[in-house]
Order: structure tokens, then sequence, then C-alpha cells
């Protein structure tokens, strides 16, 4: 049981450090300081209330998201939730494709081109041969080595008394009205970031691959706390990082090569090959895991035998839906777009379908008669209603800022 919780730990790694977090918190740390630290600690906490319901739902009674998803939103507006998740999902598979594809880029000094298909074949493989288990231990453990930043950050000697400031809701007086804008799409993004929905489809699906039953729920809670706290400190050390090292230099902080200086300035060498070892595991976590994402969530929606547990001759569709995936994903990284846009525009649009993934979770979380004595207690009803018109907002304020900012551009 303790082996599961690197579950939480993968989930985590895909969901905070991806190619989409890492620029976003470091571009913001370096526009706006500490001030959007209160947006991390938000969204962490949002996404451990979604992680345990949905992990609980998975545990009690066996399904995914999307079981959910169509048995209470129905035909219609679930298929519109899974085809906007399955898009979102292929973006960011794309751009975790094309992040690989750069960190090698970086180490070789070989084309970009060819090597967006040894990352394609590289996924293919891995994810093909190997169990769950493993999968999850692998890259969820050598992920891991993303705690440089945390590092890094620490021996940066930030002012801890501005930190602690960043954590209070509040737009800087000092901010020009002409980046008050910007501050706002940046909100709503790094909040869109942090609550990716993919990573609940993934931990629920996860949940139901380790046959996990109700005696599982207390670790379920203890997973989600230890997975997502430490995803949501290595964000915030990277925010710090870019308010720093990228912010005195004016740098805009847009490929893995250039966030991995600011481990080599503190920690040398090693700082170097550490970050970019950890890069290179979140980016293929994250690609696993918006992956397999898809697979689980068109398989689950339309009542398809599913798991990695079952063999690919076992769950035929399953396993044809995420290498098509994954495919898609490469052919839109081959046409030359800028896998940092690609996900940025990701991120952007998975916080539209934040309310459409979370409010049927919380409906049947709620359900004594579906949850039983596992129903949601006081305090995650609380939060969870909380947190669902709070993303109701940011889906809102989401296209119309992307529009007014030029998307980020000020």
């Amino acid at each position: 049981m303790f082996l599961e919780l690197f579950l939480g730990i993968l989930t985590a790694m895909g969901g905070f450090v991806e190619i989409g977090e890492l620029t976003f918190m470091l571009n913001a740390g370096s526009k706006f300081d500490y001030s959007l630290l209160w947006v991390v600690a938000l969204g962490t906490v949002g996404i451990m209330v979604y992680g345990e319901i949905a992990g609980r739902i998975a545990a009690v009674r066996g399904q995914g998201v999307f079981n959910v998803i169509r048995e209470r939103a129905g035909i219609r507006l679930g298929m519109l939730t899974l085809v906007s998740a399955t898009l979102v999902c292929l973006l960011t598979t794309a751009a975790e494709i094309g992040a690989i594809a750069l960190v090698w880029n970086l180490l070789s000094g070989w084309p970009y081109r060819p090597l967006l298909l040894l990352a394609f074949a590289f996924l293919a493989l891995v994810i093909w041969f190997l169990r769950f288990q493993t999968l999850e231990r692998v890259f969820g453990l050598l992920g891991l080595m993303m705690a440089v930043f945390l590092v890094v950050a620490w021996k940066m000697h930030p002012d801890w008394s501005a930190v602690a400031q960043g954590l209070v809701p509040r737009m800087p007086a000092s901010l020009p009205s002409d980046q008050k804008l910007l501050y706002a799409y940046y909100a709503v993004s790094l909040l869109s970031s942090v609550m990716l929905p993919y990573e609940t489809y993934f931990y629920a699906s996860g949940v139901v691959e380790d046959h996990w039953s109700p005696r599982y729920i207390p670790l379920n809670r203890a997973i989600v706390l230890v997975g997502f706290t430490l995803g949501g400190a290595l964000a915030a050390s990277l925010l710090i990082i870019g308010k720093l090292y990228f912010g005195p230099l004016q740098v805009e902080p847009a490929l893995p090569g250039t966030a991995a200086l600011g481990a080599a300035s503190v920690l040398g060498r090693a700082g170097l090959w550490l970050a970019i070892g950890g890069m290179f595991f979140a980016f293929a976590g994250a690609g696993i895991e918006t992956a397999m994402s898809s697979a689980y969530n068109i398989a689950q929606f339309f009542g398809w035998t599913w798991g990695k547990y079952r063999t690919a001759r076992d769950a035929p569709r399953f396993a044809l839906s995420w290498l098509i995936v994954l495919a898609l994903a490469t052919l839109v990284v081959l046409t030359g777009v800028d896998p940092i846009k690609v996900v940025e525009y990701s991120i952007v649009f998975s916080v539209v379908i934040l309310p459409l993934t979370y409010f049927p979770l919380m409906a049947i979380s709620r359900d004594p008669d579906t949850m039983g004595i596992h129903r949601n207690g006081w305090l995650s009803n609380t939060l969870g209603w909380l947190y669902f018109v709070i993303v109701c907002i940011a889906a809102v304020a989401a296209i119309p800022l992307l529009v007014l900012t030029h998307g980020g551009q000020g």
C-alpha cells in the first residue's frame, strides 16, 4: 500500500510541472514577483479536494470520472465534455512530445523533427510494454529529480516576508493599469495549470487500475495530500526562481534549457543535470498521463473494456485510443507549431471544461444512496462547492482574457 504513493506523485508531477506549468510559473515570477503565489496555494487546495473526491468515488464504485459524467450529466452534455476534454488532452500531449524533443535536442544537438518521432516511439513503447504500476513508480520516482528546484529556490534566499505577502490574494497596487489584464490572465492560467482536469481523470482511473477498495480511502487522502502538496511546493519554487533569477535578467523563460539555467546558476553542473533529468521524466509522465487519460475517458464514456492491467487483445479499443492520440499529437507538433504556444492555449481552454468535469463529481460524491457511509462530509461539501464557484468564474473569464491580452503578450 505504501508503494501506491507513487500514483499520487506521478499525477502531481505530470500535472504541476509539465511544460506549461514550468513556463507559466517562471514567467509569472519574472513578471509579477511573488504576487501570484496565492493562486498556486488556492489551486493546490482545489486539486486536493477534487482529487480526493475522484479517488474516493473510484475506490467505492470502481469507476472512472467519465463513468460518473455520463451517469450524471447525460449523453449530450457528457459528449460535449468528452470532446472538449479529449481535445485539451490531445493538445497537452502534443506539447509534452515537443518538450521531450526539445530536451533531447538540448542534450544531443540532433534535429528537432526527427526527435519528435523518437519521442512518439518512446512514449508508445513505454505505455505498451510497462505495467501501470511500473509506470507510476518509475516516472513518479525519477520525476522527483525536479525537487532540485526546491533546493535552488531555498538557496537563492528569497525574502520570506515578501513570499508570505504573496500568499495574500490581492492585485499589486503598484501595477500599471495596462498590466492589470495581463495579471488577471496569468491568475486564471495558473489556476487552470494547477487544477488541470486530466489530473483527476488519470488519478481516478489509476485507482481502478490498482484495484482499490473502500479500505484504501484513508490512504487516498494521504496520497492526495502528499502528492499534490509536493506538486504545489515545486510550482511555488519555480515562481520564486522566476522572480529571483529571470526577473533581474529580464529574460522570458520559454524553453526547457532556459529553465535549467536557474538550477545551474546555483548548483552548477549537478543542478543542470538534475533539472534536465527531472524535466524529461516530468514531461514524459505528463505525456503518458494525457494520452492515457484520453483513452480512459473515451472507453469509460462508451462503456468499452479498458485498463492497462488488461492486454491489448482484451481491451483493443482502449489500446487503439491512446495510440491514436499519441500519433495525432505528434502530427500536431510536426507541423512546426511552437509546443509552448500549444500548451498555453490548452491550459486556458482547460479551465473552460473544469465546471463540466467537477459538477458531476460533486453530485455523486454527496449522494448517500450511491456512496453510503463514504459520501462527502461537511468539509468536502463546503470546499467542493466553493471551488466549483471559483472555477465557474475562471471559466467565464478565460477566453476574454486570452483575446484581450493577445495570448498573454500584453
